[in-house]
């Protein structure tokens, strides 16, 4: 291994093996896109977890352009029992990137498939393959001046619908729900068959985008946080573009105030008096998409002091939390929703509501409006400046939309991180009736001391939220296995018994979402 010309190999593969099964992809793929150097494999090595780059260094990587392609790919791996890990656009920064699960997997990186298939103004559809962007699809309708609204996640615009819906991500507009706005996928089976689910089986049928369900069972939710196929094209409902957008945040001094917030304005979303996603930003998030970096107020290493986050505060006119919501449709709805909204916060006696028209073009509430009105923008990446040195891990778990649940769990994160020497960099995201609490774990990569205490960090928090009754949504590709772990062995078994079936070479991105053959 160690003299091996290639920089991994697969799990019981030898190189004079390899050499055979890379001659193959080349032959179906073309030889150009079968990339095996140093130089080609680095940008796929690019993690920001805590752990050694080596532990998720892939054997290759493969580039296809066609359904058939990956057809191809799938059958070679099954003739060699090569592992492929499949990715979109591999922007999935907090969770893994590009990266495999596992050293020695080739990945396939269907960023060449990057066709907008289809978009039906009159239903408001699309249909795409794995490697459109959302930037991409956002210019190819205001280009063409199609009256449609995307739904995306905070860094969109290198990211794409496909690869976000198939993880279950969220968005901040009414659609922001991905995944119950997704309908009709096309998947590649590990044995090269293609599977289209819902009405995509039909000959000749008009109806893929439009009716999720098809007859028998709905099998789209088993592609999704899987490995039981490789999905080549989705279906998606797009939003109208509503006469009247009208974004607003409401600011709120004390930390204390956490619990009222999601008190005040649950009812109000389930209600869908708010139709999107309600952001609840702590101090530190809204400072980092702000421009401000930790090195401006102090260098000392350790958490910062909360004095320090009081002067961030008052130097940068933020909110101990900031609340982020918008209110679409005509003219009339907004004005009833709007008084509805204002009278709710007039009763409350506390937080400071600002409009578009007092924020203006300052940060974060520019980006905050940009997501809320389907457009694609970075600015939330200043969140890896805050500390600076790269490393990112996503801990997001999931509650009843309640104020009673909020305090504790800000303490119990704020006290562990702060153990370790980390920041709480964090928000709450309100949904119809769940509660997302996402925090953003940063660390300096370059500080090997630092990557340590931020995989300890991280494994405490995982333990302690379970303990609590909370569970993650999603989760980083270093800590799969632990987190399908706390979702009990009857799950995990399910989970095995379909992926023997459909993989029984377990050829799929073993050890994706913890499950293997």
């Amino acid at each position: 291994m160690m003299n091996s010309k290639y920089q991994a190999l697969p799990k019981g593969v030898s190189e004079a093996q390899f050499d055979e099964a890379i001659g193959q992809f080349a032959a179906a793929l073309g030889a150009d896109q079968v990339l095996t150097s140093a130089e080609h494999l680095t940008p796929y090595t690019k993690i920001m977890m805590a752990v050694d780059t080596a532990e998720h260094t892939p054997s290759a990587v493969l580039l296809a352009t066609s359904v058939e392609q990956v057809q191809a790919v799938v059958r070679i791996c099954n003739a060699y029992k090569i592992p492929v890990w499949p990715i979109s656009t591999g922007r999935n920064f907090g969770y893994g990137s590009a990266a495999p699960v596992e050293r020695g997997q080739i990945v396939l990186d269907l960023k060449k498939m990057n066709k907008i298939l289809h978009v039906d103004t009159e239903l408001c559809t699309a249909l795409v393959e794995p490697g459109v962007t959302y930037q991409q699809l956002y210019d190819y309708l205001e280009e063409n001046k199609l009256p449609l609204m995307l739904s995306f996640s905070a860094p969109s615009a290198i990211a794409g619908p496909l690869g976000n819906t198939m993880d279950r991500g969220v968005g901040y507009t009414p659609y922001g729900e991905h995944f119950l706005m997704q309908c009709g996928m096309e998947v590649v089976l590990a044995n090269g068959d293609v599977y289209r689910t819902g009405m995509g089986g039909v000959k000749g049928d008009k109806a893929w985008q439009v009716f999720k369900w098809g007859f028998g069972p709905t099998l789209d939710g088993m592609f999704t946080q899987s490995n039981y196929g490789i999905c080549t094209k989705m279906g998606f409902w797009l939003m109208p573009k509503p006469p009247v957008f009208k974004p607003f945040e409401i600011k709120f001094d004390n930390d204390d105030d956490i619990g009222d917030i999601v008190e005040l304005l649950r009812p109000l979303r389930i209600a869908q008096i708010i139709p999107n996603a309600v952001v609840i930003a702590g101090t530190l998030w809204e400072a980092s998409t702000c421009n401000t970096r930790r090195s401006d107020y102090l260098t000392t290493p350790g958490a910062t002091p909360d004095s320090v986050i009081q002067q961030i505060r008052k130097d940068k006119n933020l909110g101990a939390w900031n609340v982020y919501a918008a209110l679409y449709g005509t003219p009339e709805q907004v004005e009833v929703n709007w008084k509805i909204v204002t009278d709710t916060i007039k009763r409350a006696g506390k937080g400071k509501i600002v409009t578009q028209e007092e924020a203006g073009d300052t940060q974060p509430f520019k980006y905050r409006a940009q997501l809320m009105s389907g457009v694609p923008n970075l600015q939330e990446f200043g969140l890896y400046n805050w500390r600076g040195g790269g490393g990112s891990m996503w801990f997001a778990p999931v509650s009843q939309a309640r104020g009673s649940e909020c305090g504790k769990q800000v303490q119990l994160a704020k006290s562990i991180l702060n153990k370790h020497g980390l920041d709480y960099v964090g928000e709450f995201i309100v949904g119809w009736r769940d509660m997302h609490h996402v925090i953003d774990v940063l660390y300096d990569r370059s500080n090997p001391e630092e990557m340590k205490v931020a995989h300890a960090c991280f494994s405490e928090l995982l333990d302690e939220f379970e303990k609590q009754g909370y569970a993650v949504y999603r989760v980083n590709t270093a800590f799969q296995e632990r987190v399908a772990n706390s979702y009990g062995p009857v799950k995990r078994k399910l989970e095995q018994t379909l992926k023997r079936a459909l993989d029984p070479n377990g050829i799929l991105a073993p050890g994706k979402s913890g499950i293997r053959i």
